[in-house]
């Protein structure tokens, strides 16, 4: 089923409410909660829409999806985000499309990385993802990994990447509990990584989507990843 403008708007401010009665909830200020929209396999239509409604932060998970909206919907105020499996051969495209990468689990992508936002003039913000779970599914660092896997890249020294947080996808067919428990995993893994290393690189937490950006607000979600409930579901696979 399409949606119109208005369809979108009234998604969008629905969505907003519910983050503020979230926060509200967890005595936190959504106004400090990123909302970014995941426009993936969805029409330039729709994101101008939401564009025309106050949203300017979209999330893609391919490369070619974000490019073709980019092209016809260019908006200064737009901040895109890649959220998708990267491939170290698609790296170099990421620091001049994107403002942030949600997904880095591999130092040969963080050095391609940074190689291409040095060459672009561009800053990259880079979350890790972390396969809270271990679900075999899903992609991301294992717990375990974590801590060495961020001394091995602050070590580094990598210029145009910055490491700002932890990421993590919930698992499919999970109980609320599980999920909730998963959110809370996160949170304290990312804290342990703020209290080893650095506060600043971990001040953000993505987390959160459609049917559980809530539960994440209140484990402290400082990104959130809402697709459907904004746009439907996606129009093709």
């Amino acid at each position: 089923m399409s949606l119109s403008s208005n369809d979108i708007k009234e998604n969008l401010a629905s969505i907003r409410e519910r983050m503020r009665i979230a926060a509200s909830a967890a005595g936190r200020d959504a106004n400090k909660i990123r909302l970014v929209a995941v426009a993936k396999y969805m029409p330039p239509g729709y994101v101008q829409a939401a564009m025309s409604a106050g949203q300017h932060c979209f999330g893609e998970n391919t490369l070619q999806g974000a490019c073709s909206k980019q092209a016809l919907l260019d908006d200064p105020q737009n901040e895109w985000h890649f959220i998708g499996h990267l491939q170290s051969n698609k790296a170099k495209l990421i620091p001049e499309n994107f403002a942030w990468l949600h997904t880095l689990d591999s130092l040969k992508v963080a050095n391609k990385l940074s190689e291409s936002a040095v060459l672009s003039g561009n800053t990259l913000s880079v979350l890790l993802q972390v396969n809270i779970a271990n679900d075999p599914a899903k992609f991301g660092l294992p717990v375990a990994s974590v801590c060495p896997f961020v001394e091995e890249l602050l070590q580094s020294g990598l210029a145009g990447i910055r490491l700002r947080g932890l990421m993590t996808i919930g698992r499919r067919n999970a109980s609320r509990d599980e999920t909730r428990a998963d959110f809370a995993a996160l949170r304290k893994l990312g804290e342990t990584c703020a209290e080893r290393f650095d506060a600043w690189h971990f001040a953000e937490l993505s987390m959160g989507m459609s049917n559980d950006f809530e539960m994440a607000i209140a484990e402290g979600a400082t990104i959130i990843r809402v697709g459907s409930s904004i746009f439907g579901h996606r129009t093709t696979a």
